[in-house]
This record gives C-alpha cells, structure tokens and sequence, in this order.
C-alpha cells in the first residue's frame, strides 16, 4: 500500500514539474511575428503617403492609404487584444495550479509530521526487534522487515517529494509573476497603440474635409476617373465579344473543313466501288473501315469551350478562385469593387484599382491567351482569355505583347504607370463571356 502510495504521488508531482515547465505558447509567438509584420506595413504605407503628400495635394489615393493605414491600426489593436486573452488564460491557468501546489505541499507537511511523531514515538530498537520477532513464521518476519524497510523509504520520499514541490511552486510564483509584468507591459502598448489609432482617425477626417472643400475639383477628379474607366469597360467588352465571335467562325470553319472531308471520303469510296467491285468487296471482308477524325468537344453552352486545352483552362481558373496571385507583389486597394464612397461623391468600380510605385512590375494572374492590347490616355491595358473567363490590366506603360499570344501565371507584362492623380496605381477587371463583372477580390488570394 505504501508503494503504491509513493508512486502515485511521485508521478502526480512530476507532472506538475512538467506543466511548470512550458514554455511560452507558439501561438503567442506568432502573434508577435503578426504584430512585427503589421506594423511594417504600417511604415510602408505612411511611406507611401507622404510621397503622395509631395507630389499632389489631397486626393482619392490619399484617402485610400489613410484607410489602409487604419485597417492595419485595427489589426494591431486585435492582435494585441488576442495576445492579452492568451496571457489572461495563462495567469489563470498558473493561478490554479499554485492553488492545486499548495494544496498538495500542506498534504504532504501533515503527512510527514505525522510519520515523524509516529517515528519518534516508536524510536525504541526494542521495538522493532519486538515487531519483527512477533511474526507467526519465518516468511512473515521477512515481510515485516521489508515493511519497515519501504516505510523508511517512504519517509525519504516524503521529504524529497516536499522540497521538490517547494521548488516547483516557487517557480510557478515566479512565472505568474513574470506573466502579469508581460499582461502589463502589452496593456501599456495597447493604450498608446489606441492613440495611435485616434489619431488616423483625426488624420482621415482631415483629409475628407479638405477633399470637400474641394468640391469642383474632387467633382472633376471622379468624373475623369468614371471616365477612363468607361473606356477601359468598354474596350473589355468588345474584346469579350470579339473572342466570343472569333469562336464561333472558328467553330463553324471547323465544322465546313470535317463535313468537306467526309464527303471527299465518301465520294471516293462511292468511286472506289464503281472502279474495283471485286477488289473492294475483299476489302470490305478483310479489311475494318477507316475511323474518322475525332470531333472537337462540344459545349453547348458556350461557344469558347471548343477544344480539350480550353475546357481544361476555364476548369482550372474556376476551381482556383481565392487563390489566385496578385498583379503586384506590393500594392494597397485605391477603390473597391462596387460602390466606393469619397466625401459626398460615389464611384462604382467594375474592378479594384491597386496603388503602387510607378515601375513596379505588373504579372499575369493565370495563365492564358492574349486578347487585347490597346492604348488609352497614353496608357497601355491588357485583356488575357482564360476559357470563359477574361482578366483585364489597365493603366500600364512598356507592354511588349501581341494579340493571340499565350501567356503563363507570374509572366510580366509592363510596368505600372501613373494615374490621373500622378501616382502609381493599376486597375484589374476580372469579367466572363456574358460580360458579367466579378469582384477580384473573391479570386486573389488573401494577403
């Protein structure tokens, strides 16, 4: 009984050593890295801003950094709240097992001095020697000495077994101590990290101000931006209906060129009967009739689903939506999709517009064949088909591609160039044959 006894209370004290012995959560780890990288972005975009700030007074892209800037601030504050929750459930958790310590220590106090009263009572070797020459037969005086001998074991073991606990509780004072430095530590960031944030706040409602006080020319500003992008909608859909009418005259080519083929077949097999009746009745016996050349895959609902690679395209584009690269390694949405409120005027956007450096390289987001290449505002854009779906990619500069070229993911197609604001921005419209816009973001991947 007092073996098992003693290991049951040495495994319960080595597993609290274990539990004493953790070390900080990898997810508090990655919150740290979360928070490193956010506030690098942050950097970035006032970067950005203050390079816009130089070169042009307020403006729709001013605007859209500003609210980056705050969408970042926001993450920030998240991510710090997330990591005051985890440090809360680890003071808690340590709390509750230095309860659980004590406890166990008081236990085993009494215990010990319960031992040692009862040894020093019974201190007398007579005693034993008494206990132990009482037994009934040899075997069981062999059993008494072995008593006494785990007896004084358990004894050592109560003693190790309390200053083990003391130590492992002093630990785990000095971790709860050292944890609610940290919980303090991040709560003082949190306070100056919502200053922070109430000053973007200040800072976008100052820059909506101005851009009222603009009034006229704000008006302008939207109205040339509608403008360009009604050219760039435009020329999107002839490209769409250009590729979809290429389709069907290729689709009705092919299908004169096999019908031509099978007549000139069976024309000469009709001449070949009338020639050789004897000759073509053997041959008819030994010989199994020529197959024809296999059809074309049909697609009944869309006519650009006429070959095997274009049907294998337009499948591998469906099933990667949301994972889709970016045109630009490095960028911040300008617009959205849809309606996009600036001050007290709304643009509709068929597409997102990505504010960048001018020059950074713009690449394909899937792989697929050229389309278009047009010119417009002294700027460039491109359309690449993808089966029945269509990318567009405007407001470029130093475009070398031709139309029908095939085109694979990642491949750069020119540069961004400057917007009508003066800064570096891209457009990219993502359509399907129907001339359905889609939100871009749904495709790309989440950055």
């Amino acid at each position: 009984m007092i073996k098992i006894f003693v290991t049951f209370l040495s495994i319960f004290v080595f597993s609290i050593a274990a539990i004493a012995q953790q070390p900080a959560s990898k997810e508090q780890q990655d919150l740290e890295k979360q928070r490193q990288q956010l506030k690098r972005e942050i950097e970035e975009t006032q970067d950005l801003l203050n390079k816009n700030k130089k070169t042009t007074k307020e403006n729709i892209s001013s605007l859209a950094l500003i609210n980056k800037k705050l969408s970042l601030q926001e993450n920030v504050l998240e991510n710090i709240n997330r990591d005051i929750n985890l440090l809360d459930n680890t003071i808690f958790k340590s709390q509750r097992d230095i309860n659980k310590m004590q406890l166990l220590l008081d236990t085993l106090k009494q215990d010990y001095a319960k031992s040692m009263i009862y040894s020093y009572k019974n201190r007398s070797n007579s005693d034993f020697l008494n206990f132990i020459f009482s037994a009934s037969s040899f075997n069981d005086a062999i059993k008494r000495i072995t008593y006494l001998k785990s007896y004084r074991n358990y004894r050592e073991m109560q003693g190790e077994n309390i200053l083990r606990t003391q130590e492992i509780l002093k630990n785990r004072i000095n971790e709860l101590s050292t944890n609610k430095k940290k919980k303090s530590a991040v709560l003082q960031i949190q306070g100056k990290e919502v200053d922070i944030l109430e000053t973007q706040k200040e800072e976008k409602n100052q820059v909506v101000k101005q851009l009222k006080a603009q009034g006229k020319e704000l008006n302008n500003q939207v109205a040339a931006k509608k403008k360009q992008m009604m050219k760039v909608s435009n020329a999107i859909t002839a490209a769409i209906r250009r590729a979809v009418d290429d389709a069907r005259r290729a689709s009705a080519a092919k299908a004169t060129e096999d019908r031509k083929v099978r007549e000139a077949e069976i024309k000469a097999a009709k001449n070949n009967t009338a020639n050789n009746p004897d000759e073509t009745k053997t041959k008819s016996i030994t010989k199994a009739p020529k197959k024809g050349t296999p059809a074309a895959p049909v697609n009944k609902e869309s006519e650009l689903l006429n070959t095997s690679a274009a049907i294998t395209l337009n499948e591998n584009f469906r099933i990667n939506q949301g994972k889709l690269p970016w045109p630009v390694d490095k960028g911040y949405p300008l617009l959205h999709f849809g309606p996009n409120k600036v001050g007290d005027v709304t643009i509709v956007s068929d597409g997102i517009s990505i504010g960048c450096e001018i020059g950074t390289p713009v690449k394909i987001i899937f792989g697929g064949e050229v389309v278009l290449v047009n010119n417009y505002d002294d700027v460039q854009m491109v359309v690449v088909k993808h089966g029945t779906y269509f990318t567009g990619y405007s407001n470029l500069s130093g475009v070398n591609l031709s139309k029908g070229q095939t085109v694979q993911t990642g491949q750069v197609i020119g540069k961004v160039a400057a917007n009508l604001d003066g800064i570096g921005a891209m457009d990219l419209i993502i359509s399907n044959e129907k001339g359905n816009d889609l939100n871009p973001e749904v495709w790309l991947r989440r950055r």
